[in-house]
């Protein structure tokens, strides 16, 4: 059975605000993210994250660059992880970071982190030794594309947040055949490896079952338009989902709130400033209003 994401069902999902809460309240995310070159991708992830509602935002990142993303991400903080000559994460940051995220509430893991063979490295062991909820994207998907049982012996929750190509890759199958079917490949593949698929592209499709349990349940979802085919737009639907993690939402409810409402925040911006012009950083800028239509059951 397929479901179709809605307003109604977006609502029930949102986390409680408490009003006697304070920045933990709200969760830790860990961002690990970004390479000379690619910076823009931890970046756009944090301040998504921290757009979602999350308490505090950490992004880890190669020592050379720390002091470009810190310039720029007022609210989030940095950890500072050993690099490679070529400014990636080096086989020595695996240890600090799974270090770091022993007392966080989840991990996003792979935006812009490179292909290079010492932090491929790091994002498998990363990715199988983590007890926490950790939300792969990207070069995390590259990296696990080429070992995809890597996701049967992780000792946490997995999220994957594939597009088309990423999918392809992971389940060894063609585009076109993958895009045949879309739904089917999601839930094959949730269901083999025990984790959620979010399969991003038009009516992006969510699988993956409710925390301690096996069912895997379909989605796709009905927000979102043709100005979010740009860069950058996959980081921030990255950093929603992880901060709804943070949150204390499971990964499958997470990802199907974060998609809708990363598609709804797409919506209205597209109404004000088009869907040709249409740039990832608007989709943050409008994940504010997003949320004011969730919570006051206005209409998108």
């Amino acid at each position: 059975m397929i479901t179709d994401i809605t307003l109604a069902m977006a609502r029930e999902l949102l986390p409680p605000r408490p009003q006697d809460a304070h920045k933990g309240t709200f969760g830790h995310l860990f961002v690990v993210a970004g390479s000379r070159g690619f910076t823009g991708a931890a970046k756009m992830t944090s301040e998504a994250a921290m757009r979602a509602g999350t308490g505090l935002v950490t992004c880890g990142i190669p020592v050379p660059l720390g002091d470009i993303v810190a310039a720029s991400l007022l609210e989030v903080m940095t950890l500072m992880l050993p690099a490679t000559n070529a400014e990636t994460l080096s086989r020595a940051a695996l240890a600090p970071a799974l270090d770091f995220a022993v007392d966080k509430d989840a991990v996003v893991i792979g935006p812009g982190l490179s292909q290079n063979e010492e932090t491929q490295h790091v994002i498998l062991e990363f990715v199988r030794q983590c007890p926490l909820p950790v939300l792969i994207d990207a070069d995390g998907l590259n990296a696990v594309s080429t070992n995809p049982d890597v996701l049967l012996a992780a000792v946490g929750p997995r999220i994957l947040t594939p597009h088309p190509g990423e999918m392809a890759r992971l389940a060894g199958l063609g585009t076109k055949e993958l895009q045949a079917d879309r739904e089917a490949t999601a839930f094959n593949f949730a269901s083999k490896y025990g984790c959620v698929v979010v399969l991003k592209g038009q009516n992006t499709v969510v699988a993956g079952a409710k925390a301690d349990a096996n069912d895997v349940h379909v989605f796709t979802n009905t927000t979102g338009n043709s100005g979010m085919a740009s860069g950058g737009t996959g980081d921030v639907l990255s950093g929603i989902i992880g901060g709804l993690m943070a949150q204390g939402l499971c990964g499958l409810d997470a990802s199907v709130l974060g998609v809708f409402v990363h598609g709804l925040a797409g919506d209205i911006m597209a109404r004000a400033k088009s869907e040709r012009g249409l740039i990832a950083r608007d989709i943050i800028e409008g994940l504010c209003q997003a949320w004011l239509q969730l919570e006051t059951r206005g209409t998108p």
